[in-house]
């Protein structure tokens, strides 16, 4: 069989297509409250000092992901962002995400020990928005005694695009929270 220098073109073509396609990450998985969910989310008894101490002790960040049913943005967060292998990976390597529904009737309990329904938790620190991330301090002692707003280093309210959203977690695991914001952060890594 002889190869045309068309058919090697072609087969050299597909093999370099192949090749700068991003790795995809699992499937998220419908959940019954009609959420998507990450197969290596946390399974919790919402309890928020024990699951942030069980991060820590496993050397991660703890942060919860607020959404809800039907939410597009949410959607996009699951089958864009988490579906790119290199953001999966590094949440994954790096954190421990609890999912949390804005109008949830789940009981979990806050920091300060007050157990509140999600819809409760969620005004209590005001999520207004879906999807929402909330990243705490590393140090569940130390939040029990702040207000509800002062216990977050970070915040990413609604849909960042996947580089932006990978951005805001390297912002979180590297605490450049503690020297600038979050804009900063990102203009000082494209420039």
């Amino acid at each position: 069989m002889t190869i045309s220098r068309r058919h090697l073109l072609l087969a050299t073509a597909a093999i370099s297509a192949l090749a700068v396609v991003p790795a995809r990450a699992a499937e998220p998985i419908l959940t019954d409250d009609g959420l998507y969910k990450q197969p290596w989310f946390l399974e919790s008894f919402l309890e928020l000092a024990d699951d942030l101490d069980e991060a820590q002790k496993t050397g991660k960040r703890f942060v919860v992901m607020w959404e809800l049913k039907g939410c597009p943005y949410c959607k996009e967060t699951h089958f864009v962002n988490f579906a790119r292998e290199d953001i999966s990976s590094y949440i994954k390597g790096n954190f421990v995400v609890l999912q949390l529904n804005i109008i949830g009737s789940r009981k979990v309990k806050d920091f300060d020990g007050q157990e509140l329904s999600e819809k409760e938790l969620a005004a209590k620190y005001g999520i207004r928005f879906t999807p929402t991330f909330q990243f705490f301090d590393e140090n569940a002692l130390a939040l029990k005694d702040r207000e509800p707003q002062k216990r977050e280093v970070a915040r990413a309210p609604g849909y960042l695009r996947p580089d932006d959203f990978l951005a805001m977690f390297r912002f979180v695991r590297e605490k450049a929270y503690r020297d600038k914001s979050f804009r900063d952060y990102v203009k000082s890594q494209r420039s």
